[in-house]
């Protein structure tokens, strides 16, 4: 069982910057790949950004270039820093750990942090 605490949510203006961070109950070394999603209003969840327990990245299209995801092996958390925020970055997001038991993959979920990008 993994549990996961997202902080760092709140309202800023377009342009802005905001830092994410999600807390892992677990030693992150034996996640497979942690991520952070998004759901706006009306729509589904989205992945924006995840990392492998290798280090390797991926990200939304929306995010390139904006969004940095990092892991911190030492505090067990993931962090996703956030520039140039847009309206549309506007959700909440959501941290997600993937985790390998045996080649079966179990998805674990936080309770989501509100992101408002508004002047």
């Amino acid at each position: 069982q993994v549990q996961l605490v997202e902080s760092g949510g709140g309202l800023v203006q377009p342009g802005g910057s905001l830092r994410l961070s999600c807390a892992s109950s677990v030693d992150i070394k034996s996640i497979y790949q942690l991520g952070w999603y998004r759901q706006g209003p009306g729509n589904v969840r989205r992945p924006v950004a995840t990392i492998r327990n290798t280090g390797g990245t991926d990200y939304a299209k929306s995010a390139e270039g904006r969004f940095t995801i990092t892991r911190d092996n030492a505090k067990n958390t993931v962090n996703l820093q956030m520039n140039s925020l847009k309206h549309e970055d506007t959700a909440v997001y959501f941290c997600n750990a993937e985790v390998n038991y045996s080649s079966v993959l179990k998805n674990y979920w936080g309770q989501g942090t509100q992101v408002t990008v508004s002047s």
